[in-house]
């Protein structure tokens, strides 16, 4: 009977898929498939993966990571000259799980050698709408919150919202790429509560969590782009303005569906905030995973591209009506009902 129940959900989800699919054809994208076990799962402080083991033929034993993106692969591929590809990945995540959060999920990811980041914030505009076509809904909705997928998007950038939302003035705590934690705490300390331990970054997020996601994607889609450079992760900073990043989010019903990159080809700089972002993991949690020295070198090579990761299933959540993020699986997590 659960499986009746969610029957509708999933095939909602295979004529999303096969519309995304059609779409990505059209446009003279390539499929891949990635590997899965990777060497680093990810280098970022607050992701976690899960971990597993490999007996070689000879006996001996090497450590390898279920993915949280496909990112680090497919970067390979456009190093290695594909220019246009998507991948439905299926990637992994400790400690999460709840009414937006799999364990195991499906990440559409797709990448454009040669292109801003606009024209991949244009992409994920079209593949929402198109997903909302595939279904037939004329409105997201979730918790009390709606959007409609097909109205003009509202553009929004980082520093805006946050002057919007919470009366800070953001750009104000950065400098030369970094954010400077008293300047934060100082401006934030009405609005979040703020813990001695707690980093620049740590701020940044309580604020936007609980003061500018809430009204993001609400009528309309929502595009917050120029990410400040402390949160910059895997994007190239802004030509003429050092502050901000090439990044951004989409947001429907208040619910983050895509996050994107104008991609960073210095692999200096990107080893560099690798390095810094595990020793935070360590220092938080006691842990840090190894470098991808392969993906490293590949982004030397890389040529310029951009590149987004939407959370498939949470899009199939929204564009199918259903109430939470397990029930437009085929099968709910393991162990669970």
């Amino acid at each position: 009977m659960r499986h009746v129940d969610r029957k509708p959900f999933v095939m909602a989800r295979r004529e999303i898929m096969r519309a995304i699919r059609a779409w990505f054809d059209e446009q003279g994208f390539s499929e891949v498939e990635t590997g899965i076990l990777q060497v680093s799962p990810g280098n970022e402080t607050h992701l976690h993966a899960p971990r597993t083991e490999l007996v070689r033929a000879d006996g001996s034993r090497i450590s390898r990571y279920l993915r949280t993106s496909p990112e680090f692969a497919c970067k390979k591929l456009l190093a290695a000259g594909e220019p246009r590809i998507f991948e439905f990945a299926r990637v992994f995540r400790d400690r999460e799980r709840g009414d937006l959060h799999l364990p195991e999920f499906t990440m559409l990811e797709w990448y454009r050698a040669n292109a801003g980041y606009d024209a991949i914030m244009a992409d994920t505009i079209v593949v929402i709408a198109h997903s909302a076509q595939a279904t037939g809904i004329g409105n997201f909705s979730f918790r009390g919150r709606s959007c409609d997928p097909f109205a003009e998007p509202e553009l929004l950038t980082v520093a805006s919202a946050f002057q919007r939302f919470a009366g800070i003035d953001l750009l104000a705590t950065i400098d030369a790429g970094e954010g400077h934690r008293a300047a934060l705490a100082a401006a934030a300390k009405d609005r979040v509560r703020v813990s001695d331990d707690d980093t620049w970054s740590d701020i940044f997020s309580k604020v936007l969590v609980e003061h500018v996601e809430p009204h993001l994607g609400q009528g309309r889609l929502t595009v917050l782009f120029e990410y400040p450079a402390p949160e910059a992760a895997l994007a190239r900073t802004k030509a003429g303005d050092p502050r901000v990043a090439e990044r951004f989010e989409v947001y429907a019903c208040g619910v983050e569906l895509a996050n994107g990159f104008g991609e960073l080809t210095d692999a200096a700089e990107q080893r560099h905030r690798f390095t810094a972002a595990m020793d935070e993991k360590e220092r938080r949690y006691g842990e840090r995973y190894p470098l991808d020295d392969d993906f490293l070198a590949a982004v030397a090579h890389m040529p310029e591209a951009s590149g987004v990761a939407l959370g498939f299933d949470r899009l199939v959540m929204l564009a199918s009506g259903a109430p939470r993020i397990d029930q437009v699986v085929w099968t709910p997590p393991a162990g669970e009902a």
